[in-house]
């Protein structure tokens, strides 16, 4: 979806009315229609069964109206994504709002359901738009689609079109778009910054995807500053302990918390949210060159830390390493950081559902309930203080592979994060989410492919935590 793709209109004439109907409703509702929708929607058995999507036809044979089927519960705005899927192209309006949803969060969803990716197609398809419910903002909500789809565009992108230096663009792009700042550095000048880890795990890169480390900074300096971190591994080999072909087919998506964290920042400044935003986003390449990092090897880092790499596919927790300690210099009011960051967060929360650790219960109350609110699945897991032990080296501070009988990888990996991220009485709390970035099931609405996770929810949050 580019920016010039505008999936809620703010109105349209001759758009097709959606009624959306709950089962106990269908009779009632059918009676009051004229007798050929009522026999094309009893012919097509239309019962109101959540999800269900009836396009009625008109004379001409044209899509005349759409029936939308309630269930008999609760339904969330994910309803109006599943029914951008199922619609052909066209304009369309919700002849009522479903009861319990918000106006703005059913079309951001609908907005949602209508992405594509068609960058290596000769053609690409026209989409179904929807006419902003009354008093939603069309502009403000494509605004936040746009920055969602900009996350999935970079996750689809496969590595040979989106490196360090593409995402260096895509940075340099928001920023001169919201009058931010954009500050790189790149290469063999990491060591002369102080970001070690950032530069180990990507030296072995050739030149011209040279690691860099991407910093955006917007908003009053007066205003709270709001730290946002995202993992920047545009493509992972998994290092001298290379990965299997399997484990690297999808490895392309390893920068999705780059692509999180530079969305989000998006939405921010769009929003114009009183923050001193700071989006640090760390990029490298997991490469295998002969002056890849070892296993053994022990590294420093911008905290002063020292790290033993037990595995060098357990790489975007030392890269992260470094930009909390950026973030933690800066005082933040609030750290968040994005992460395609284990395998083990999938196999105890599967594809749909992100994981997020933090140690401030207040904050940890505000994702939740944000999280229902815009049917953003989050899930928040414990730090164990029992686990922090797994980390330690016999020769290093520690270490970046936990010991097995912690057996619990994403908390571990949170354990590691937490050692670097912003702490004491002058900063404010700290959130690490694992995202997958990916839908691996295709289904009306969620193409197989890049999805943006969590980040709706953050955003949610945000406003609320900054209300003005």
């Amino acid at each position: 979806m580019s920016d010039a793709t505008h999936p809620i209109l703010s109105q349209a004439e001759g758009a097709v009315p959606v009624h959306p109907v709950a089962e106990g409703e269908v009779e009632a509702f059918l009676a009051r229609k004229r007798g050929p929708v009522r026999t094309f929607a009893t012919a097509n058995k239309f019962s109101g069964k959540l999800g269900q999507v009836l396009a009625v036809p008109g004379a001409s044979g044209a899509v005349e109206q759409v029936l939308l089927g309630l269930g008999s519960g609760r339904v969330d705005p994910s309803l109006l994504r599943t029914l951008a899927g199922k619609l052909p192209a066209g304009d369309y309006a919700l002849s009522k709002l479903p009861k319990g949803i918000d106006a703005e969060q059913a079309a951001l969803a609908f907005a949602l359901g209508t992405y594509r990716f068609d960058r290596y197609k000769k053609h690409g398809e026209p989409i179904a738009r929807l006419v902003a419910p009354k008093g939603v903002d069309a502009a403000a909500v494509t605004a936040m689609a746009h920055a969602c789809a900009l996350a999935r565009d970079m996750v689809n992108t496969p590595a040979n079109d989106m490196g360090p230096l593409q995402i260096e663009t895509i940075a340099g792009e928001i920023a001169q778009k919201y009058g931010a700042t954009l500050s790189v550095v790149r290469g063999d000048d990491l060591l002369k910054e102080n970001y070690p880890a950032v530069h180990a795990v990507g030296r072995a890169a050739v030149a011209s995807r040279a690691p860099r480390m991407i910093e955006v900074t917007w908003g009053d300096p007066s205003h709270p500053v709001l730290a946002l971190v995202g993992k920047g591994v545009v493509f992972d080999t998994g290092g001298l302990d290379i990965k299997p072909s399997s484990g690297m087919r999808l490895m392309k998506k390893d920068m999705g918390g780059a692509a999180h964290a530079l969305a989000l920042g998006r939405m921010v400044m769009e929003a114009g949210l009183p923050v001193r935003l700071v989006i640090l986003t760390p990029v490298v390449e997991n490469a295998i060159a002969g002056d890849a990092m070892r296993p053994g090897d022990v590294l420093a880092t911008r905290a002063g830390l020292s790290v033993e790499v037990g595995n060098t596919d357990a790489e975007g927790r030392l890269i992260l390493a470094d930009a909390l300690t950026r973030a933690a210099e800066l005082k933040p009011a609030l750290t968040l950081d994005f992460a395609t960051l284990t395998g083990a967060a999938r196999i105890a929360m599967g594809p749909f559902v992100i994981p997020f650790w933090t140690s401030d219960d207040k904050l940890a109350g505000q994702i939740e309930t944000a999280s229902k609110a815009v049917a953003d699945p989050l899930w928040r897991l414990p730090l164990t203080d029992a686990y922090r032990e797994a980390l330690d080296s016999d020769i290093a501070d520690l270490k970046n592979d936990p010991d097995g009988w912690a057996q619990a990888g994403a908390t571990t990996a949170a354990l590691f994060l937490q050692r670097f991220a912003p702490s004491g009485d002058d900063v404010g709390p700290w959130a690490h989410f694992d995202v997958f970035a990916w839908n691996p099931k295709g289904r009306p609405g969620y193409p197989v492919g890049a999805e943006v996770q969590a980040i709706r929810a953050v955003f949610a949050m945000l406003r609320a935590r900054f209300a003005r």
